[in-house]
């Protein structure tokens, strides 16, 4: 589930030994000597819990290219993501004694809950290469605890054909346009102008929501308030523009909404059934297999007839190292290698479709899709607002979710549904 930047270009080698047995090469260039002490283990298995379900393909390839470069080596990749709750299988991994040595935090309140399970990586020979603006979510007193997987953004993809096919000459930048832009979509053919995946509650209760709270005028004192009890969501304009917003996007999408999950969603606007859907830049691999040829757009999501220019873009979540691991210093070998070796950084940009964190990843925007290339844009023009559901408590999201779920349904109304977030937000925070 579900970012930015410009990426400078520079070479960057690993310095600190990658873990394998014997004294070969990687194509890094560095010596495989074993762990960080130097003493080569053999028959090393290092465990990775992570939720990309839409790159579990690619890591597998990885895999492969990781354990054939490093003997004794090997890479155990467990998925958990699409419609489950990675976080709720992440603490019953913990639970149950079947700690992972790698998996993935998102920052913010995710750290607070986890970094007594995390290792302090601000030694590590890629932190130098950091973007400086995907550190602040992941960093707590001055010390790094998570490498970001990559750089993302989000809002309404379009198809540039149908909206060709609609006479839609203009990128929809107020709610009013972007309504005019649907009609049009149904008038040249497209019963569903909008895709909507809202069976799976992190569609909504992550990125919509998001939407209201990054709109605000100092959306960290709004969420510092929110927390506190201090804030009326029925009484914010904001919050309740934002929810005509949805309104919009249920009027003029499919009656099965609710039914429809993420690969279904991306499905049916690669397939041309849908002219635009709420995602980001991770769906290019999966609508690429289904449809080469498509052309896409990003449209900002506005909340009103005030025209808006701003996507939201972020880092969507880190790799973190368990510092009770007894191959900690295999993990953070493997994680070195994954952005400072050849293959690693092929594997980031050709294969996973990311834009990079770091700055000596080379990579071209256009290569990756044309959803980056548009994010880029937005990106480069200062036109992007930020990823914020990282500070709420942890647990809001999926409650926000079945909140909205519910509205949606008709079981509740708009001031409940505000209420309801409110409640829920308030009720989590006060459990710190």
């Amino acid at each position: 589930m579900k970012k930015f930047w410009t990426v400078a270009l520079a070479a960057t080698m690993l310095s600190s030994a990658l873990t394998a047995c014997g004294g070969g090469k990687d194509d890094a260039g560095q010596t495989n000597t074993g762990g960080a002490g130097g003493d080569a283990k053999k028959d090393v298995t290092i465990r990775i819990f992570q939720y990309k379900v839409e790159i579990a393909e690619q890591l597998n390839k990885l895999k492969e290219e990781y354990e054939k470069a490093h003997p004794g080596v090997k890479l155990q990749i467990e998925t958990v993501g699409g419609g489950a709750d990675y976080g709720a299988a992440l603490k019953a991994k913990f639970a149950g004694g079947e700690e992972p040595d790698i998996f993935n935090n998102g920052g913010n309140s995710e750290l607070d809950l986890w970094i007594d399970k995390m290792e302090d990586l601000s030694g590590e020979p890629w932190v130098a290469n950091m973007i400086d603006s995907t550190k602040a979510q992941i960093s707590r007193d001055g010390k790094i605890y998570g490498q970001p997987i990559g750089i993302e953004g989000y809002g309404f993809l379009y198809n540039k054909e149908l909206f060709d096919k609609a006479g839609i000459t203009q990128v929809p930048n107020t709610l009013a346009s972007l309504e005019d832009a649907a009609k049009k979509l149904q008038a040249a053919g497209v019963a569903t102008p909008f895709a909507n995946g809202y069976q799976e509650w992190w569609i909504l209760g992550i990125h919509n929501m998001n939407v209201a709270l990054a709109n605000q005028p100092n959306p960290d004192q709004f969420i510092a308030d929110l927390k506190a009890g201090k804030v009326q969501l029925k009484d914010n304009k904001i919050f309740q523009d934002w929810v005509n917003l949805l309104d919009l996007t249920v009027k003029y999408g499919s009656k099965t909404a609710l039914t429809t999950d993420y690969n279904t969603q991306v499905t049916e606007f690669a397939t041309g059934k849908a002219g635009l859907m709420q995602q980001g830049n991770w769906t290019q691999v999966q609508i690429n297999k289904t449809n080469p040829d498509i052309k896409i757009g990003v449209a900002p999501m506005p909340i009103s007839n005030e025209a808006t220019s701003k996507i939201f873009t972020g880092v969507p979540n880190n790799w973190a190292v368990n510092k009770n691991s007894k191959v900690k210093e295999e993990a953070k070998a493997f994680l070195n290698w994954l952005v400072s070796s050849e293959t690693g950084k092929k594997y980031i940009v050709n294969e996973f479709k990311f834009m990079p964190a770091f700055k000596n990843i080379e990579f071209d925007a256009a290569a990756l899709g044309d959803i980056a290339a548009s994010i880029q844009t937005y990106t480069k023009d200062n036109n992007t607002l930020p990823w914020l559901w990282f500070k709420l408590p942890d647990g809001a999201t999926q409650e926000i979710g079945a909140h909205m779920q519910a509205y949606i349904a008709g079981k509740i109304q708009k001031d409940q549904l505000l209420t309801n977030i409110q409640d829920t937000i308030v009720k989590l925070a006060s459990k710190k």
